[in-house]
């Protein structure tokens, strides 16, 4: 018995001195929970010495997490010194030396961000709600009721593609692009999405090219209100240098496109566990705004974001030095039971369902997080106005990384009302 339970849950047995989170196996595996849950129980903010990424410290619970976030003045985004991801982001065989906001200290951050912002302001999403319900409605119509489907690539890809192509105004019958694109920004050889780190860069820098062509003809054109034409037009960003303007496109892309996928993905998956909830949706669809921040707190899209120390400092009694890599945790803090009530538990009507990390917060907090929740709740409302359920019939396939939560496949089978 008890060996057979020692086999079946490394994290309560690996010493904590030997514990690494980062391992992206543990991701797709979907057992990294209990490892959190551990460390948040008995070594909240945990140093690990040795990992395929060099030594790391892991903040895993909520309150710490967000006193990491507030700090930028000791607790550095900027990609010179490694960026934002566990993987910093300037290192390895064939790296690109990208430029980014979400990697940038204020005040420079500030005038990036400020400068696309506008493309995902509340007056810009009142225009675009009429387009992705349409493009939702014609998605959703288009798919066979009985038959099984592949959730991931029918629906969840093509409807976060379909925005993010109307957000750049870029070439509809290309728009499957994007999605390469954001897949090979976070991919690594292992992953099977590339096969070496020189192919991705040469598809990245693939991808520089085609945008510098849109960038070129927006500039002769009048402003308009997408984020090419905003970039063109902006002081902050019209003059920013080659890698700059790859590096933000990505930000854009990735942003706009892997998080609200797998979210997408992630709520069918949610409420298929959960029955009682899926039921509790039926019978009052009015429920969907509360639910899709539940969603998104439930599947936290973005596992992590990685942090440099400027300066000597603590965070939850533990000395961090100048120059330590400081990782927060979203997917933990999501979970944390002294700041979420009843944390592993699916509940869409949750109250207080936004006091969640998955966007981040402070300087950095998610800029398109409007931009999600609104694709998230039109496609909600318009799956429920076509099908009693959309039954998954499968195991989910997960992707290979310790960044993206995401999912590369869900069987799924629709019954019609």
């Amino acid at each position: 018995m008890t060996t057979d339970t020692l086999t079946r849950d490394p994290a309560s047995t690996v010493p904590l001195s030997q514990m690494d989170v980062s391992d992206p196996k543990l991701f797709q595996s979907d057992t990294i929970g209990s490892y959190f849950t551990r460390l948040r129980r008995e070594d909240p903010v945990h140093y690990c010495p040795e990992s395929a990424y060099g030594p790391y410290w892991s903040v895993t619970k909520f309150n710490d997490i967000m006193q990491v976030e507030v700090n930028h003045q000791t607790f550095s985004s900027e990609s010179k010194l490694g960026g934002i991801t566990l993987q910093d982001m300037q290192s390895g065989e064939a790296s690109l030396e990208l430029e980014m906001f979400i990697a940038m200290d204020p005040p420079k951050h500030d005038a990036q961000r400020k400068a696309v912002s506008p493309a995902v302001a509340p007056s810009n999403l009142v225009l675009l709600e009429p387009i992705i319900r349409e493009r939702a409605g014609f998605i959703l119509d288009s798919l066979p009721v009985g038959e099984e489907i592949d959730w991931v690539d029918r629906v969840s890809i093509e409807l976060t593609t379909m925005t993010l192509a109307t957000l750049f105004d870029f070439p509809w019958e290309e728009r499957r692009k994007l999605t390469r694109w954001s897949d090979v920004a976070t991919a690594t050889p292992e992953t099977g999405v590339v096969s070496s780190f020189e192919q991705r860069r040469e598809e990245l820098l693939d991808c520089a090219q085609y945008f510098k062509g849109l960038w070129d003809k927006r500039a002769n054109e009048p402003p308009k209100p997408d984020l090419i034409s905003m970039m063109v037009h902006s002081p902050a960003t019209r003059d920013m240098p080659y890698l700059e303007f790859l590096g933000n496109l990505i930000l854009l892309i990735v942003g706009g496109n892997d998080t609200t996928r797998n979210s997408i993905s992630g709520g069918v998956l949610a409420l298929n566990q959960n029955p009682a909830e899926y039921r509790k949706l039926m019978a009052d669809p009015g429920l969907i705004p509360k639910m899709i921040p539940e969603i998104i707190r439930w599947q936290t899209p973005l596992t992590h974001m990685r942090r440099t120390a400027l300066m000597d400092a603590e965070i939850g009694g533990k000395k961090i030095r100048k120059g330590d890599k400081v990782v927060m945790w979203y997917l933990s803090g999501n979970r944390d039971d002294e700041v979420i009530d009843r944390p592993n538990e699916f509940i869409i009507d949750r109250p207080n369902s936004r006091h969640h990390l998955s966007f981040g917060f402070g300087v950095h907090r998610c800029m398109g997080n409007r931009v999600a929740e609104l694709q998230l709740r039109i496609i909600w409302e318009e799956i429920l106005k076509r099908f009693s359920k959309v039954e998954v019939v499968g195991a989910p396939e997960r992707t290979l990384s310790n960044f993206i939560r995401g999912f590369t496949r869900l069987p799924v089978k629709l019954r019609g009302h």
